[in-house]
């Protein structure tokens, strides 16, 4: 499948972001000139350790908490699963429970399933039609035995927003009460940019965070662990990350890391203000001129830059492949499983219908997203649509 590559338009910025030149640029002598190793004692050494801990330093200035409290991990993945896998390892207290969502991001729950296989038990917490925890549902379903909640701050694939301060509150009032030690941890990979992370202000012991959606390189994430939690290193080996951590540091990556996460606070306000205005134009537009379509974002509250939006009937599959034959890139949902046919988990724990959730797409805008764009995606969208509302639909044969 060819296509003119000066008309490929990007609307899946959920799933992935380009890096962006000011973050190449500050990256690219510590794969050169700067290529020591950390660790050694030399002076060469002593420029990527300095790399590292700007990097550092930028990270936490955006959380809102000590450099001793990021760990620079090799994913947003491997975040979610320090926090999950590391936390209970360290409590050693024979099986305990823990609780996430049902629209919880794989890295949460295949982390969580792999707990359940070792004698834990896991609880999953419901959501609402858009896809929200409801603080009180949190409160409800935990017990003496609970040792971790984790509770994503924004969903991937709708765009939801938690009410993350308001599940931190619940959690540590019973934590007064029983006089338990309930950690909460959530996975904020999608709210970086768009969202606040101050960790103070929302109250979680860990936050999970990934470079690669907001124009910083693929292969670094890292995890803010409040001091005086206990964890255990998923990683065994030299002791990197005070002793957290083993590995010898991706510097390139990290100070990468730590440049687009400060480089995407400092734009937040305007990154909403623009992508927003984009969002609420597609969703007017296509509403308006495709039959059937449903919108799938809260209509006030979530994520600026994500509209959702479903075509009963239809397959997305199909639907993106002929969105990318005009030169539109989107997703049918998290990147992670749109090989997939069956529909999301996340669209499922919402209540939607089979027929609705597997023609389903998201769109998603980022900071050079311009109004043509808008308009190209919907002429887009109208066409494919109107092909393939001439073909029967495939969604039966999976029910």
């Amino acid at each position: 499948m060819e296509h003119d590559s000066e008309r490929i338009i990007y609307l899946d910025h959920a799933a992935t972001t380009a890096v962006r030149e000011e973050v190449l640029d500050a990256m690219w002598p510590y794969f050169s000139q700067a290529f020591g190793n950390p660790s050694s004692l030399y002076a060469l050494a002593g420029e990527s350790r300095n790399g590292v801990d700007e990097a550092r330093s930028r990270v936490a200035s955006v959380l809102n908490c000590r450099t001793s409290e990021v760990i620079f991990t090799g994913s947003g993945t491997e975040a979610d699963n320090m926090a999950i896998k590391g936390t209970i390892a360290a409590v050693k207290e024979g099986p305990c429970e823990v609780i996430v969502s049902a629209v919880e991001h794989h890295a949460v729950i295949h982390a969580a399933e792999q707990l359940e296989r070792d004698g834990h038990r896991v609880l999953q917490a419901p959501v609402d039609s858009y896809g929200r925890v409801a603080p009180d549902d949190v409160r409800q379903l935990l017990t003496d035995s609970t040792a971790l909640v984790s509770i994503m701050y924004a969903n991937n694939e709708v765009g939801s927003v938690n009410d993350i301060p308001g599940i931190a509150h619940r959690i540590r009032a019973y934590n007064s009460r029983a006089g338990t030690d309930i950690l909460f941890h959530t996975d904020a990979v999608q709210a970086a940019g768009k969202l606040s992370l101050d960790v103070r202000a929302l109250g979680v012991d860990m936050l999970s965070l990934s470079a690669h959606k907001v124009h910083g390189p693929k292969g670094i994430g890292a995890l803010y662990v409040r001091r005086g939690v206990p964890i255990d290193p998923l990683i065994a080996g030299g002791g990197q990350e005070r002793q957290r951590r083993s590995g010898t540091e991706n510097v390139p990556g990290i100070v990468g890391m730590g440049l687009a996460l400060e480089l995407a606070e400092q734009e937040r306000a305007d990154f909403c203000n623009r992508t927003e205005r984009l969002r609420d134009r597609f969703i007017a537009a296509v509403s308006e001129r495709i039959d059937g379509v449903k919108i799938n974002n809260h209509p006030v509250s979530g994520l600026p830059h994500i509209a959702h939006i479903s075509v009963p009937g239809l397959e997305g599959e199909p639907m993106l492949l002929g969105l990318d034959f005009k030169g539109i890139c989107a997703s049918s949902g998290s990147a992670c499983s749109s090989a997939s046919v069956e529909p999301s988990h996340v669209l499922v724990a919402m209540g939607m219908d089979m027929d609705t959730a597997v023609g389903s797409l998201r769109f998603s805008f980022g900071k050079d997203s311009i109004d043509e764009d808008v308009a190209s995606a919907v002429s887009a969208l109208i066409d494919t649509v109107s092909q393939m509302r001439g073909m029967p639909s495939l969604a039966s044969s999976i029910a």
